[in-house]
């Protein structure tokens, strides 16, 4: 066994300010972790090149067998169980009693009370035995407090003056808005969905889907991942909204599409899990993925932000595009620290995000489109600079700024692209038997998932990583915003820190796309 033990890099966990330790984890609970190992190689191809074939991808890109059997021989030292190895995502399944990880990690996990409940949390660094330093890319599972919050936001009649322009709308009409392609209705594809709670109800999709008259319904699966499953809350104030808002709107624009929706908890260990386990599924291949999940860059640990976009970075690999919603608490992200911050996943370069916009229309075309902004901290669409992660070169020429925080940080620009957001201008749903409109960056997510499918479909391959191609030539594809803010950006010509380079115009980017 190895005496010398080095620190798992970014992994330190800070108490949140809402906790307060309130005892030890009890030494006998079993605890699952999951141990995300390096890439056997860190040369990786370009973005945008020929997507790697996923019976491929284990052997090029995927885990190294002997790092595995190093985690296999520290797992029998510390008496903890190997659960399933995955060379693909990297990930090995651990299982013990909280003394052995305790042990086994140089942690101690305790109980934490926080307004949403109990969870089991640490703080600190974890350490691992000095052969593994290289090898570990992150540890999660250890500490199970909730990380991600959903990106919608509920539309009530009467809470808020009507001004003019307020209407709601079917998620078809705005696709037909956004001149999304009509020639196909996402045969061949498949959208994976990511969702952290909640739940949907067959009745609600039944109704909803024969109310606009799409039949047969679209092909709905739900998957399990770290054992959370498809468990409708009841009310549409919960993570139901999220979840009938994600399906709904990918199942209005591409019906024929299949749409798998991947259950996991909401831990950093869940979220991840739910990440690889979409990515890299051979049965079902995704070949877009829409994630309304997340939480400012700064809840984050360094394991995270770097495993997470390692992720993203394999989703690109294999062709896969992955779109992320920005937020919807404007340039702070819901901190109260004075600062401004972006949203992850929506922050990793790797990803495709999406801000939000206010979106008015006449006679069936737009009349108006401004940047989501309800005011009064009741919504707008999030965006800044990223204080992590490097401006990435697909953005070189757009004129980022640099951070408006203290060290100017010159970071990823968020979002990359819009669309409609704001809840007064909201989409239709049906969710918990009750008719609902709803809004948020959550809602641009799948909007933009669903014009991805339609456009795999046409292309007849997948679009994958899209970014570099959206920045070199996407002007003419999509509605530049000019007008509106998010409270420490300003919308203007070209890119901005609020709706990126603009909302969709789906035929036009099909078109780009096609002379590639």
């Amino acid at each position: 066994m190895s005496t010398e033990r080095v620190a798992v890099r970014g992994s330190e966990r800070i108490a949140p300010l809402d906790s307060n330790v309130i005892g030890v984890a009890d030494p006998n609970a079993e605890v699952n972790v999951t141990i995300v190992v390096r890439r056997r190689t860190e040369e990786l191809p370009a973005p945008g090149s020929r997507p790697i074939a996923r019976h491929e991808f284990a052997e090029l890109y995927g885990a190294d067998p002997a790092d595995v059997e190093q985690i296999e021989q520290f797992a029998a030292e510390y008496d903890l169980t190997v659960g399933e190895v995955d060379l693909s995502r990297r990930s090995i399944a651990i299982s013990g009693t909280v003394a052995d990880m305790n042990e086994a990690f140089g942690t101690e996990l305790r109980v934490f009370q926080s307004p949403n409940g109990r969870y089991r949390g640490r703080t600190g660094e974890l350490s691992v035995p000095g052969n593994l330093g290289d090898i570990v890319v992150g540890v999660f599972g250890l500490d199970a407090r909730p990380q991600a919050r959903v990106r919608s936001r509920r539309h009530v009649e009467g809470v808020a003056p009507r001004a003019a322009g307020d209407t709601s709308y079917t998620a078809s009409a705005v696709a037909k808005l956004y001149s999304f392609p009509t020639a196909g209705s996402g045969s061949g594809q498949t959208v994976a969905i990511v969702e952290l709670g909640g739940g949907y109800k067959a009745a609600d999709l039944t109704a909803y889907f024969s109310k606009l008259k799409i039949s047969p319904a679209p092909s709905v699966t739900a998957v399990s991942v770290d054992g959370a499953s498809n468990k409708p809350v009841g009310n549409p104030n919960s993570a139901d909204g999220e979840v009938l808002l994600d399906i709904e709107v990918v199942g209005a624009i591409a019906p024929t599409a299949k749409i798998a929706v991947y259950f996991a908890p909401n831990t950093d260990q869940g979220f991840l899990d739910a990440i690889t386990t979409a990515v890299h599924d051979n049965a079902r291949k995704p070949s877009v993925v829409s994630i309304s999940w997340g939480g400012a860059e700064s809840t984050w640990t360094a394991q995270s932000l770097s495993a997470y976009d390692q992720a993203f970075q394999d989703a690109g690999l294999l062709g896969v595009t992955v779109c992320c919603a920005s937020g919807d608490d404007g340039s702070t992200d819901n901190v109260t620290d004075g600062a401004a911050h972006v949203d992850f996943p929506a922050s990793s370069p790797n990803v495709l995000a999406c801000g939000g916009t206010r979106l008015e229309s006449s006679g069936g075309k737009i009349s108006k489109e401004v940047v989501w902004n309800t005011g009064s901290g009741n919504g707008a669409s999030g965006g800044g600079v990223s204080d992590h992660f490097p401006l990435p070169a697909y953005q070189a020429g757009a004129k980022v700024p640099v951070s408006v925080n203290p060290a100017h940080f010159k970071g990823r620009g968020v979002p990359d692209i819009a669309g409609d957001a704001d809840p007064a201008t909201g989409y239709q749903i049906h969710v918990d038997g009750k008719d609902a409109v709803f809004g948020g960056t959550s809602a641009v997510a799948p909007l933009w998932a669903a014009l991805i499918a339609l456009i795999n479909q046409q292309l007849g391959k997948p679009v994958g990583f899209l970014n570099t191609t959206l920045y070199a030539k996407g002007a003419s594809a999509l509605h530049d915003i000019t007008t509106g803010t998010n409270g420490a950006y300003q919308a203007g010509a070209g890119w901005d820190a609020c709706t990126g380079l603009g909302s969709p115009s789906g035929q036009a980017l099909l078109t780009a796309l096609k002379a590639k």
